[in-house]
Formats: structure tokens, C-alpha cells, sequence
């Protein structure tokens, strides 16, 4: 199976503190990939590496772009080289001041957060438009004069808009605040935000977290949704162990930054080390 998403040996440290130590990893195109750990393991700083907010201090992470290998690394910026012109120099050394997250989302890797991320006092349909600014027609001129043009790309913004509440399941509360929303539904208009840049790898940093049961059952849903109906990859960070084994096709471990194990839901479920990472050993 292809590989959408390579990673080779990415480093990262926070002083004299080791967040992540030579992790490699692939996520095959059109599957569901989780990863695993306990708390402090360095997966959500391994999803900020990937989609831009931190930039890996040695490794590659290589994104399959039709014919060719997109370096997300080499892609935020890094060292100046005299070769380069001084255009390029300074966007390369802005970039690696500033991150350059953006980009990273052009290349086709949307996320979620921890933290819902909403603008709690847009409504729920502009949450899903203002994703989607770049294919809007930004003209201010056409905007001014409400040009045939302009009038288009908006109408194709809300279509695509209320497609994606209707697939959550909100089409309804459309014009209710984002912040007046349900935590479960919050949940669920994040992953629709960030459907709306069409990626073709989504990443989900524990998107059940504070759900109950059937929330949790319907994400499940909505998660092989993405990959069967959608064709996006996706990758998630997830504690519940139940929703990971029955949605991920692969499952990577990390324990202290490291890549301790990986395999089929069954392979990491039997894993020695894996159990030691959860559970811990007897000293005997």
C-alpha cells in the first residue's frame, strides 16, 4: 500500500529535554492510523511537527504530493544558504521564526485540537466558510461591485458548507453561535472545519476526549466516513482504547518520545511492551 505520510527519524528538544528521539513512522494512503502512549509520550508535539507548529530539529517528514515527496520539514523554513535569492532567504527565516502552519495546509494536512478551537462567537456556517478564504474570491474590487464571479465562489462556499452540516448531523443550528453548541457537536464542527480546505490527510488530536458513549459511537462513524466515503487519510492521537481498536487499520506506540511498538490493532494489543508502557511491570 502506498504511503501518504513518511516520517524519518524526526527529533525535537526542549532544552535539555528529549520530546521526541528518531521517531519513524508511515500512514498508508486511505487508512486510519493511530497513535498511542501514555500521557507525556509526545504525540501531540509529534502532530505539531507534522502539521507545522513546530519545526523538527533533525528528520524528514516526506508528504506524498501526486508524482512527487513534499519535505514538510524543509517546507517551514530552516537555515539560509548564500544560493538562495534574498526574497527567499527572508521568507525561509520568517517562517522559521513565525511557523508557517499554513503551508503545511496548502500541502493537504488539516487538524483538529485538543482544545476546541472554534470562533465561539461566529455561527456555526461561518466557522465552515471562513476555512475556506482560499478558494473564495478575495477581490475586493468584485466584492465591492457584487461581480457574477464573486457571487459564484460564494454560493460554491455555503454549498459546501451546509453539505458538511448536513453530514454532521447540524444543518439545523446553521446560523447558532459555534460557542452555543453542544461539547459533542463542537467535537464534531471542528472535524467539518477542517474537511472544508479538502485535505488529504486529516489529523484528530483525541477527538472523543470528554464524549460520552454515543457521542463516541457516532465519531467512530464519522471517522470511517472520512476514509471510506471521503477517501482522506487519517491519523489520530486517542486514550480510548476501545474507539482506537475498532476504527485504526495501524497503530504506532510511543512511550518518552520513542517509537516503542506498531502493528494491527491485535499485533499492539499483545505487545509485551506496550503493556509494560500502560500498565507498568512487576519489579520480580
Amino acid at each position: 500500500m502506498t504511503s501518504l505520510l513518511k516520517l524519518e527519524a524526526i527529533s525535537l528538544r526542549f532544552g535539555g529535554i528529549i520530546a521526541l528521539n528518531k521517531v519513524s513512522l508511515a500512514v498508508a494512503e486511505n487508512s486510519i492510523t493511530a497513535i498511542i502512549g501514555p500521557n507525556g509520550a509526545g504525540k501531540t508535539t509529534l502532530f505539531n511537527c507534522i502539521t507545522g507548529f513546530y519545526r523538527a530539529q533533525e528528520g524528514r517528514i516526506l508528504l506524498q504530493k501526486e508524482q512527487k515527496q513534499t519535505d514538510l520539514v524543509a517546507l517551514l523554513g530552516g537555515s539560509i544558504k548564500f544560493s538562495e535569492g534574498p526574497l527567499k532567504g527572508l521568507r525561509k527565516f520568517i517562517y522559521g521564526l513565525f511557523g508557517g502552519t499554513h503551508l503545511v495546509a496548502r500541502s493537504g494536512v488539516a487538524r483538529t485540537f485538543q482544545n476546541i478551537r472554534l470562533f465561539a462567537e461566529m455561527t456555526v456556517v461561518e466557522n465552515l466558510l471562513i476555512a475556506q478564504h482560499r478558494q473564495l474570491n478575495r477581490n475586493l474590487l468584485a466584492g465591492f461591485l457584487n461581480l457574477p464571479g464573486y457571487r459564484k465562489s460564494e454560493a460554491r462556499a455555503l454549498a459546501k458548507a451546509y453539505e458538511w452540516l448536513d453530514i454532521i448531523g447540524l444543518g439545523a443550528l446553521a446560523n447558532s453561535p459555534a460557542g452555543a453548541l453542544s461539547y459533542g457537536n463542537q467535537r464534531r464542527l471542528e472535524i467539518a472545519r477542517a474537511m472544508c480546505i479538502n485535505p488529504r490527510l486529516i489529523c484528530l488530536d483525541e477527538p472523543a476526549a470528554g464524549l460520552n458513549p454515543r457521542e463516541t459511537d457516532e465519531l467512530s462513524v464519522l471517522i470511517k466516513r472520512l476514509r471510506d466515503e471521503f477517501h482522506v487519510t487519517v491519523l489520530v492521537i486517542e486514550h480510548d482504547m476501545s474507539l482506537v481498536m475498532s476504527i485504526s487499520d495501524h497503530i504506532v506506540v510511543l512511550n518518552y518520545g520513542e517509537v516503542i511498538a506498531k502493528g494491527s490493532p491485535k499485533e499492539v494489543q499483545a505487545d509485551p511492551r506496550v503493556l509494560a508502557a500502560y500498565l507498568g511491570t512487576d519489579e520480580e
